[in-house]
């Protein structure tokens, strides 16, 4: 199977880090999606990544359903049997994604926008949900250990890009939520180099 991925993208970064506990082999290709390249759009409408192209050439997006589709496909468990576990986890799944949502939209905020036209105000509204989110993850962290859902993932992925776009801008205060990718690394060995990375 190829994924269409950027390094940078913690959706990208999540499912990588997904199949490699999976087993799942995974041919990756890096896009723009700036440039709008055929292979991606002509698979994926939206044009976004990460795309997942099976065996059966039908285009698996966005990463959650990638996820999902990861589940099922393989051998191991990506999701808790039990319903209340699952939920737990797709909640904690969802809640990191929303994070990574927020700051992707003040990178792009900054990155797009003429700075004249930036909007203070848009990005104070994301940092609040941020921090509130951040705060809760503080002091509700997962349990860690040998057996990871996509859950951890999604912590990992979004905390990786913390690391990436926002550092010394987010720990202060946070220092369970701080050390956290450090224990899940001692886990999920791959994941220096599965992170999100420029």
């Amino acid at each position: 199977m190829k994924l269409l991925f950027a390094p940078a993208s913690p959706y990208s970064s999540k499912v990588r880090m997904a199949a490699r506990y999976l087993g799942i082999p995974l041919e990756v290709v890096r896009v723009n999606t700036a440039e709008n390249p055929p292979e991606l759009i002509e698979n994926n409408p939206l044009g976004k990544i990460p795309t997942l192209l099976t065996d059966k050439n039908e285009a698996i997006f966005d990463s959650r359903a990638i996820m999902h589709f990861l589940h099922r496909t393989a051998e191991k468990r990506l999701y808790p049997k039990d319903k209340d576990k699952r939920t737990d986890a797709e909640v904690l799944e969802a809640l990191c994604d929303g994070i990574s949502d927020c700051l992707l939209a003040i990178v792009y905020e900054r990155r797009f926008r003429p700075p004249e036209l930036v909007s203070q105000d848009v990005i104070d509204r994301q940092w609040a949900k941020i921090n509130r989110s951040l705060d809760h993850l503080d002091r509700n962290l997962p349990k860690t250990g040998k057996k990871l859902h996509g859950g951890h993932f999604a912590l990992a992925a979004m905390l990786g890009y913390l690391m990436l776009r926002f550092p010394g801008e987010w720990e202060k205060g946070r220092a369970a939520l701080a050390e956290w990718p450090a224990t899940f690394a001692k886990h999920f060995e791959p994941y220096p180099a599965l992170r999100p990375k420029a």
